[in-house]
């Protein structure tokens, strides 16, 4: 199967270790790593990790962008990247040494261009061919419409194209306007497609199973953080609790959870199997230090724990 994941605002991810976090000191920074990040890119590393070709589509722009592009191609991913004037952004992760807090520090993105955008559109519509699998993930740069995601899945309506889409607010509620194969929301993000500050667990387990049996979606997996998640489908509803383990940090793991749904969905397991995958490849990425993300010997502990 044809799998390709899209990045429109991927980051350029650092992060680093202090002694301590004191205001208004110089903080000398240790164990300091560059990571090529933003909800697509994670997916497609992830995949690569588990063997599965995958084309990563991204855009970058400046020095940051080329370093982001560069760390990609370290990693022998198969990239389609897509040359925009806007530096790409750069996203910080602290941790205290001395409380073992993490400090993350998200930056925002620019807005693509019209000469961008019909660009990334016609390279999307190259590269995403008829039976392939599209993941959307990630955020959309603030100053561009919250419908862009939709946009592009009105470019690809002539093909029969499992869409996939993992984002937050506005471009999540925007997601409604399309039927999907697979929607990765939270508990939080969940309630605010129902237009409602809170559900139940019996109200979540409901609006999932609104969202498919309307046909808005073959599959919605909402993550419940430390405590698993739940898979809503046609077979009904399946939860995946997480084993016990030392939490190192938690960035990437949800684009992680995406790799390992998409990995068990191109395999034609159960819902039971996607679900397990994902929470195998979260929870495997939570286990690794700073803006790593999950390796094959900790997606093998985590397949132990679960067996």
């Amino acid at each position: 199967m044809n799998i390709v994941t899209l990045t429109i605002n991927p980051a350029l991810d650092k992060s680093a270790t202090i002694d301590q976090l004191i205001p208004e000191q110089k903080l000398k920074c240790k164990a300091i790593q560059f990571q090529a990040g933003g909800g697509g890119v994670n997916i497609s590393r992830v995949l690569h990790t588990l063997g599965v070709k995958n084309s990563c589509m991204f855009t970058y722009g400046g020095d940051t962008g080329k370093t982001l592009k560069s760390l990609l191609e370290d990693e022998q991913l198969e990239i389609k990247p897509i040359l925009v004037d806007a530096w790409t952004r750069e996203n910080l992760a602290i941790v205290d040494a001395k409380t073992d807090l993490q400090y993350r520090f998200g930056m925002p993105g620019e807005a693509l261009t019209s000469t961008e955008i019909n660009i990334l559109k016609d390279t999307l519509n190259k590269t995403v061919t008829d039976g392939s699998m599209f993941v959307m993930s990630g955020s959309i740069p603030d100053n561009m419409p919250s419908d862009f995601y939709i946009q592009l899945i009105d470019s690809l309506q002539a093909k029969n194209v499992k869409i996939i889409i993992d984002t937050s607010g506005g471009a999540l509620k925007s997601s409604l306007k399309k039927p999907v194969f697979l929607m990765k929301p939270n508990q939080g993000e969940l309630a605010e497609l129902a237009g409602k500050d809170f559900l139940t667990k019996p109200e979540q387990e409901a609006f999932a199973m609104h969202l498919i049996n309307s046909n808005q979606a073959e599959y919605v997996v909402v993550s419940l953080g430390a405590r698993g998640a739940f898979l809503a489908s046609k077979s009904g509803i399946f939860y995946q609790n997480t084993p016990s383990v030392k939490v190192k940090s938690t960035i990437g793991a949800g684009d992680s959870m995406v790799a390992g749904l998409v990995y068990a969905i191109a395999q034609g397991w159960s819902s039971k199997d996607i679900l397990k995958w994902g929470v195998v490849c979260g929870v495997a990425t939570t286990m690794t230090g700073g803006t790593n993300l999950a390796t094959k010997a900790n997606i093998g502990i985590v397949l132990d724990l679960l067996d």
